[in-house]
């Protein structure tokens, strides 16, 4: 019998002035939906089980970038996406798009289950969803008071906001000013600015104790994107991927983890260069992202859990059979 093994992330890039308040109640939602994972792997459920329970637990709470509390588009609406994959042959589900599905990590279960393809978006994925009975939601569900203060915010500054959880001192979400929260910087994508560096996707990896391995990611994507914008999340072998050696899941600037295939190339180094899966994480986070800015949580069939980040901390968590557990946000 193989071990089992978790990895959980809300996202990687945290501003280093986040109140501990903040970092206090991220880490509990961490821990609870850890252990979460935890007793469904002591009950036996397959990997592919696990991580959907899971990313549906992080998408219902409002604290990270995914489900409900969803970073707006410049339209003011929610568009969400994610992706599933079950590392038995490879199997996977994938949706972008969503305005009323309440946890589209299960719509992309039902892709990958239910239809002859492996991705749906827009009006399709969402015509897919009515079909499927899956519950759905008015978009104004997923929309928070902050989120639309935040908005607002980053139009102003005509920016792309990625930390828009960092609460206001003294001020009114919705009335504050620019500058109180939009700091100068050098930082681009694609050659537009970026105020501050945390997209808080959610994601999580599982090897269950019959070693096989499966991943999900989810998120709502970038605060004041265009309406229409895709990342990574959904699509396989960039934000997500899951194999027989091992499963990973993405988080950090989109468009460099397109860009460089990174979930894939993790099971690419293992399997031609022969790295074990903590070399495979570093290898890919060092040589692969060039200067963009992400981070990764991965499981292999062996029981092995890993991370790695090049961005300023990363909401993560992990935990294996041998009874080893862990929260964190910093190196």
């Amino acid at each position: 019998m193989a071990k089992w093994a978790i990895a959980i992330h809300g996202g990687a890039g945290v501003d280093p002035n986040l109140p501990e308040q903040r970092q206090e109640e991220a880490k509990r939602l961490l821990s609870r939906c850890l252990q979460i994972g935890v007793d469904a792997l002591k009950a036996r459920q397959s990997a592919v089980d696990v991580v959907e329970l899971v990313v549906r637990e992080l998408e219902s709470d409002p604290m990270f970038n995914s489900g409900r509390g969803s970073a707006l588009t410049a339209k003011g609406t929610v568009e969400m996406e994610a992706s599933i994959m079950d590392g038995r042959q490879r199997r996977c589900g994938a949706v972008s798009g969503l305005t009323t599905v309440k946890n589209p990590v299960s719509l992309a279960r039902l892709v990958m289950d239910r239809s002859p393809h492996s991705y749906l978006a827009f009006a399709g994925a969402e015509e897919f969803a009515r079909e499927q009975g899956v519950e759905t939601v008015d978009n104004s569900y997923f929309i928070t008071e902050e989120n639309i203060g935040m908005l607002k915010l980053a139009k102003e500054a005509n920016t792309i906001l990625f930390d828009y959880r960092i609460p206001l001192t003294g001020a009114d979400t919705c009335s504050a000013s620019v500058g109180s929260l939009v700091p100068d910087t050098s930082l681009q994508m694609n050659g537009l600015p970026i105020s501050i560096y945390s997209p808080e996707t959610v994601g999580c990896v599982v090897v269950d104790s019959t070693g096989n391995c499966a991943a999900a990611t989810s998120t709502g994507g970038l605060m004041n994107k265009k309406s229409g914008r895709i990342g990574d999340s959904p699509l396989i072998g960039s934000g997500t991927y899951a194999c027989d050696l091992c499963a990973i899941s993405c988080t950090g600037e989109g468009e460099a983890i397109i860009r460089s295939t990174l979930a894939r190339d993790v099971a690419a180094v293992m399997e031609y260069k022969g790295l074990n899966l903590q070399e495979a994480v570093d290898f890919v986070v060092k040589e692969r992202l060039d200067e963009g800015q992400a981070g990764l949580i991965a499981v292999s069939r062996n029981g092995e859990v890993a991370c790695k980040f090049n961005s300023n901390g990363m909401f993560r968590g992990c935990a294996t059979e041998d009874g080893y557990m862990e929260v964190g946000i910093w190196e």
